[in-house]
């Protein structure tokens, strides 16, 4: 599979980019239509969950700035 980078939107979404699926947890796939590009729902208010579909504008608030993880547990 090729590369594919998520990308933490400030007050808004997951956007995804790349080669990629979408399944949900019973493994079912979601027709993205040949779609490369999409954004995920990450505030909950989203009518077409678990893509994003603009709700949160104004209603949700988040700065993503990047982090590091802690150690790996073994």
């Amino acid at each position: 599979m090729a590369n594919t980078k998520i990308t933490v939107n400030p007050n808004g979404s997951l956007k995804i980019e790349g080669d990629f699926e979408i399944v949900d947890n019973q493994g079912n796939v979601y027709g993205l239509q040949g779609r490369t590009t999409l954004g995920l729902c990450r505030c909950g208010q989203s009518k077409n969950k678990p893509f994003c579909d603009g709700s949160h504008r104004g209603n949700f608030e988040h700065e993503a700035i990047a982090f590091d993880l802690p150690p790996k547990k073994v």
